[in-house]
């Protein structure tokens, strides 16, 4: 029986997905950790053939809409790498409650690892028409004011909002599709 109903069907269209760190600890308060997410999707863009059109990084989970060959597997390979460098910045950063929390939410049958820092799954939507890509990119980018942190989605340094406002962003982003 599959765990969720969200599934990668074909790699001709962008996803939107989301990842969420385990039990929605509050890890991406720390600017490092946010770096780690952003250096991996910008290896994936140069080495894999990762177009980024759209991301969101929250203090527990991210949202991208983001397309490339074999898309499922940079994922796993994305929140495989992201979980084990920010798991050694967290010790080397002595962040013991996060560590023990990250260790006490383990799923039973992660055997190879003491740590479980992404919740399962990335719940991938395919996107196949503009409209939708419009949605997905809303949604994304109003996240943070609707959580109320900021007043207008291009003030979150975090988003490819402040991109597409025509604004310097953290990353490039692709907003053709």
């Amino acid at each position: 029986m599959p765990r969720s109903r969200y599934r990668f069907v074909g790699e001709d269209a962008p996803y939107f997905m989301t990842m969420t760190v385990n039990h929605w600890l509050p890890v991406f308060t720390r600017s490092q950790s946010v770096e780690v997410v952003l250096e991996s999707w910008r290896w994936l863009q140069r080495n894999e053939g990762l177009r980024l059109h759209g991301f969101v990084i929250l203090e527990n989970h991210l949202h991208l809409v983001a397309y490339a060959p074999e898309l499922p597997r940079l994922i796993q390979r994305f929140k495989s790498y992201t979980a084990r460098q920010i798991i050694d910045q967290l010790k080397a950063a002595n962040a013991g409650r996060l560590l023990d929390l990250l260790a006490l939410f383990k799923r039973r049958h992660k055997q190879a690892s003491s740590y479980q820092f992404w919740e399962e799954g990335s719940h991938p939507q395919r996107i196949e028409h503009e409209a939708v890509m419009r949605q997905k990119l809303d949604y994304i980018h109003d996240n943070p004011v609707k959580r109320g942190y900021v007043d207008l989605p291009e003030h979150w340094r975090w988003s490819s909002a402040r991109n597409y406002a025509g604004m310097a962003g953290v990353i490039d982003i692709d907003p053709d599709w």
